[in-house]
């Protein structure tokens, strides 16, 4: 009898659950504990805007090779709430399994108040037309008879034993422990070795080992339960030997990461999502060990003076407040920024308009969400690119930079001071609620091309007096003028937010404010000319493609992944990714573009804004759109199909993107 064919190490697994229920820790548990073992992975975090009680749920994809996003289709679906079973069943492919609580299955679609009543509509009629009834044996009973295996893990049961076990006298104490009994039972199911969820588990509650020791023994108990109920499931995870050095890493983590390699010393902001999370990390990370490895073991003045450095976080009252003590950081000469979200950015404004007609050097990090307004703060969206490039009153010149993935994330935080240092300007680093709440292991990469490069400062401070009094504002031949910090010596000069001479006074004479327009938009034009290509964006596939993909930001790891597919496929498709979004590339993308015989844009907004940037600078326009707007990220299934039905003349002009629950 031949032996049943796995797949192995390709896997997407999703578990869900009530806000504030441990969903998170849980996903970051299995992620870790593949890992460990060497597998791939990338995670998609889904959560409401609300504390606790809502639906969140989070997807990791596991991969021998590289995985940059997250598919449409669930290999084991984990739950232990109905709620996630009755959203997500459907999602799980035929050959799938579905961890779950026995005891909820007589739960009914109308007793879940959380579900909205579009979706209670559709679980109806889905159930109707499959002749059974509402309840989630119902629903188990139709994924069954397509061939799902089910895996009724007693939860209860396993919480008692674990209470025994530890003597603790009730069950409410260890409850939220339920979510570790879901990645038990699932690494049971796939077969890995279970030394790897103990790995993850002291990672996540590092330091906490009576919490390591209970969800360990919770765990392992529904491992064993996991495994004997699917002895020979389709999907298998093993173990990868790997010597290369890896990371596993949220969005921010690498754009808190990118800004201390890059020299950051103030950060300011006010609590935002999806924002927050750089800032929070930065606090956990202010005191850095330079000459060591690791964390330092001392945290007064002392350590910082002789071995180490240190960032100063600073949560401000609002938004207004953080962009001008970023700005007020900047004019000391320390590497400043702060982090935001649209309706933050809103109030940064002003903030911004003074930064740039003063040519303060700062980094302005905006994580992008769903829109207008408060729109959706939890949800995705590609929305603030036009926002970005223009906001505030007047020309008031910035540069645009806009990461694609965690790498790209770490590197752009060097980059965004660089440039604002080196061309005396805000600088817009531009991410998005995807980059931001995923994560994944990556390569260590490689920075060692990248240096810091802090521009024309003033070095020498004899050069400046009452005969040869200091130009902050120096009208020459170079745009970019010396700068000099605040209290320097001979360096006096004033700072306002109105029109000014060399020195900083105010001024409204019209020969001065042309030359002073001028000298700030020259700057623009000198950094087009200086940044190179390999900043301003990537190319992908064959320069010659019949069908060319643009697009810029998260996007770029599903429209690889699904251009890996289609190059298999035997498509002749290239994608360009934007990186540098003002100034903007426009002789290049003109030469890249012209050739196709079909320019599709994929982006994350309803407008097609980038699109719109592109037609507007070149004069080039897109054959096709490829538009979501519903706060989900993009799967690699969703370009891949989207892609090939414009190659094969399927569709029309615009395409709108709808998965996700």
């Amino acid at each position: 009898m031949t032996a049943k064919a796995h797949r192995v190490n390709d896997l997407s697994w999703m578990i869900g659950g009530p806000q504030g229920s441990g969903v998170d820790s849980s996903a970051n548990t299995f992620a870790r504990a593949c890992a460990h073992a060497g597998v791939n992975v990338f995670g998609k975090r889904e959560y409401y805007s609300n504390i606790k009680g809502e639906h969140s749920y989070f997807t990791v994809r596991c991969s021998s090779g590289t995985v940059r996003s997250h598919v449409d289709e669930i290999h084991i679906l984990a739950t232990f709430d109905a709620e996630t079973a009755f959203r997500h069943i459907r999602e799980v492919v035929d050959d799938g399994a579905i961890i779950y609580d026995p005891s909820l299955t007589k739960t009914k679609i109308s007793d879940i108040p959380t579900l909205e009543q579009r979706l209670k509509g559709e679980l109806k009629t889905y159930l109707i037309a499959r002749g059974v009834g509402e309840t989630l044996d119902d629903l188990l009973t139709t994924a069954k008879q397509r061939g799902v295996t089910l895996i009724p893990v007693p939860y209860n049961d396993i919480l008692e034993q674990v209470a025994d076990e530890f003597h603790v006298d009730a069950l409410s104490k260890i409850a939220r422990m339920i979510n570790m009994l879901a990645v038990g039972a699932s690494f049971g199911v796939v077969g890995l070795d279970f030394d790897f969820t103990g790995k993850a588990l002291n990672d996540v509650f590092r330091s906490k080992k009576a919490t390591v020791d209970m969800n360990a023994s919770g765990a392992r108990k529904a491992y064993e339960i996991g495994k004997a109920l699917a002895p020979d499931f389709s999907y298998r995870l093993q173990v990868i030997p790997r010597k290369e050095p890896r990371l596993f890493l949220s969005g921010s983590q690498a754009g808190a990461l990118g800004k201390l390699y890059g020299g950051l010393r103030v950060q300011t902001y006010y609590p935002i999502t999806p924002a927050s999370d750089e800032s929070e990390y930065l606090e956990a990370n202010e005191v850095l060990d330079l000459n060591g490895h690791g964390a330092p073991e001392m945290e007064d003045s002392a350590f910082v003076k002789e071995k180490g450095g240190s960032v100063l976080v600073v949560q401000t009252e609002d938004e207004i407040a953080a962009i001008t003590m970023a700005i007020g950081a900047a004019l000391t000469g320390a590497r400043s920024a702060t982090a935001t979200s649209g309706p933050g950015f809103c109030l940064m404004m002003e903030g911004i308009g003074y930064s740039s007609i003063n040519e303060v050097p700062v980094v302005i990090t905006l994580y992008q969400r769903a829109g207008p307004s408060t729109g959706m703060p939890t949800r995705h969206e590609q929305g603030d690119l036009r926002f970005a490039l223009h906001a505030g009153h007047g020309d008031s010149p910035r540069i645009l930079l806009a990461s694609g993935d965690f790498e790209e994330m770490i590197r752009d935080g060097l980059l965004a001071f660089n440039y604002a240092e080196r061309y005396q300007m805000p600088v817009i680093h531009m991410v998005d609620k995807a980059l931001a709440n995923n994560s994944a292991t990556i390569a260590a990469p490689d920075l060692s091309d990248l240096k810091i490069d802090r521009g024309r400062l003033v070095t020498d401070d004899k050069a400046y007096g009452p005969e040869h009094p200091y130009h902050r504002f120096e009208l020459g031949e170079n745009p970019v003028s010396p700068r000099a910090v605040i209290g320097q010596r001979g360096t006096l000069f004033w700072n306002t937010g109105d029109e000014h001479d060399e020195r900083g006074h105010i001024t409204e004479d019209p020969v001065l404010r042309d030359l002073m327009m001028e000298k700030r938009e020259a700057k623009l034009e000198l950094a087009s000319k200086e940044i190179p290509d390999s900043v301003k964006f990537h190319y992908f596939g064959p320069k010659d493609a019949e069908t060319v993909i643009v697009s810029w930001g998260s996007t770029k790891g599903p429209i690889l992944d699904a251009l890996d597919r289609l190059h298999a496929e035997k498509e002749s498709v290239g994608f360009l990714q934007m990186r540098l979004l003002n100034p903007f590339p426009s002789e290049a993308v003109m030469t890249l573009l012209a050739r196709a015989k079909r320019r599709v844009d994929i982006e994350m907004n309803f407008s097609a804004q980038l699109a719109g940037l592109i037609r507007e600078r070149t004069g080039v326009d897109m054959t096709h759109l490829v538009v979501k707007y519903n706060g989900r990220p993009m799967s690699n299934n969703e370009v891949h199909d989207a892609v090939k039905a414009i190659i094969h003349g399927q569709v029309p002009h615009r395409t709108v993107l709808t998965h996700g629950a």
